[in-house]
């Protein structure tokens, strides 16, 4: 008789841990409202999610960078720009110089879903212009060059673009509040945020990696708890 007692034992214990692992997990993760940085190199109509940060990154000349605004939880599901990196369409128009390189910029407001509280979007909600700038400017540079002001926290993460938002920067944003996250990439070391995060959680409401792998681990052992059981019996 000994051994039923101690299979409901072990039952109990590896039910009562995945149990708590279920309460444990979180309901639901956290994003970010910022202005993320892309780029095009002229090669193709696709934009990238920069590798570095305007304030860092020197496209060459026909090259376009674009900003979007938006709530985005990491750097797998932000938004890009609404308009294409078109360098033709917008910087056609505009003569090559010596000393000098030509960028499209894609300057995109997002959405009112994505707007602080009290604040909506500038109208047109997408802005493009042809910087020409030195040809070592960087992407801030070019930006400046054509939707000013720009605003900056003292750790230089870029805050606003041509006055919006009014005030704000890379505010952490819960899922529970009323502007929902983008469903279209910040994580820790981003280009376009200098703030790190952590979000225990996968963004659909269900339990971390780390919780699912430790739950089946706590199965694991308690199955060879049971065997062992079996075989005093």
């Amino acid at each position: 008789m000994r051994a039923p007692r101690l299979l409901g034992s072990a039952a109990g214990v590896v039910g009562g841990v995945v149990l708590t692992l279920a309460v444990a997990a979180p309901a639901q993760a956290a994003g970010y409202r910022y202005w993320s940085y892309w780029e095009n190199d002229g090669g193709g109509t696709t934009w990238s999610y920069a590798t570095q940060g305007p304030a860092i990154a020197r496209p060459s000349d026909g090259d376009a960078v674009g900003f979007r605004f938006a709530v985005s939880e990491d750097t797998s599901d932000a938004s890009r720009p609404s308009a294409a990196p078109d360098f033709s369409a917008i910087c056609g128009g505009t003569e090559a110089k010596a000393s000098t390189k030509r960028v499209a910029v894609v300057v995109d407001f997002g959405t009112p879903q994505d707007a602080p509280e009290g604040e909506t979007p500038p109208t047109p909600a997408i802005r493009t212009g042809c910087a020409q700038v030195r040809t070592d400017a960087t992407g801030a540079e070019a930006l400046a060059a054509v939707a000013k002001p720009l605003r900056y926290d003292s750790a230089a993460l870029l805050c606003g673009i041509a006055g919006y938002p009014a005030k704000g920067c890379g505010e952490q944003v819960a899922a529970t509040e009323p502007n929902p996250l983008s469903t279209e990439h910040l994580p820790t070391g981003d280009p376009n945020m200098t703030a790190s995060k952590t979000v225990d959680g996968d963004g659909d409401g269900g339990p971390s990696v780390g919780i699912v792998v430790g739950g089946a681990a706590v199965l694991v052992l308690g199955g060879a708890a049971l065997w062992k059981a079996r075989r005093r019996a």
